[in-house]
C-alpha cells in the first residue's frame, strides 16, 4: 500500500474559471442583444435590424466577452 497519493490538479485556478464564466455570460448577452428584428412577411423590409443595439452594441459586447475569456485563459495566478 503506497501513501504517495497524487493530488489532482486542475489546469486553471478557481479565479480563472470564474472569469471564464463571466466572459461566456457576456458573449451570451451579446448574442441575445443581436437577436430579433426580423419580419413575419418576407416581402416586407423591417428597418429594425439596423438599429444601434444590433449594429454597434451587440457586436461590441461579444468582442468584450471574447477579450474577457482570453484574459481568463492567459491569467497566471501563480505569479503573485
Amino acid at each position: 500500500m503506497k501513501n504517495n497519493e497524487q493530488k489532482e490538479e486542475f489546469l486553471f485556478d478557481k479565479i480563472n474559471y470564474k472569469i471564464l464564466l463571466i466572459g461566456i455570460a457576456v458573449i451570451t448577452l451579446g448574442f441575445i442583444l443581436m437577436a430579433g428584428g426580423g419580419s413575419d412577411d418576407p416581402t416586407v423590409f423591417n428597418e429594425e435590424i439596423f438599429n444601434f443595439r444590433r449594429i454597434r452594441l451587440a457586436p461590441t459586447t461579444v468582442l468584450i466577452g471574447f477579450g474577457i475569456t482570453i484574459y481568463a485563459i492567459l491569467k497566471n495566478p501563480k505569479k503573485a
